[in-house]
């Protein structure tokens, strides 16, 4: 596989580093993974940029933890 340099800030970078599963886990591969999130589009034409970055915020809210499962909600509140 050929591969090639890219510039981004050092903050960029860092954000990216904090979304690696594990500190094996390449930039290629956390970038190829938020790729993923973002479908191509449907027969009417591509998804709004809003829909991306809901995309991308989910993921981050998922592995910060700030997104709970309904069955964990559940039992937080006792039902």
């Amino acid at each position: 596989m050929a591969y090639t340099s890219i510039q981004i800030s050092p903050e960029t970078r860092d954000k990216i580093a904090r979304l690696k599963g594990s500190s094996r886990e390449t930039y290629d591969e956390v970038l190829g993974k938020l790729a993923e999130l973002i479908p191509s589009g449907d027969e009417e034409g591509a998804y709004s940029d809003a829909f991306r970055v809901g995309l991308m915020n989910a993921r981050l809210g998922l592995k910060a933890g700030r997104v709970v499962s309904h069955a964990e909600l559940k039992q937080r509140l006792g039902l």
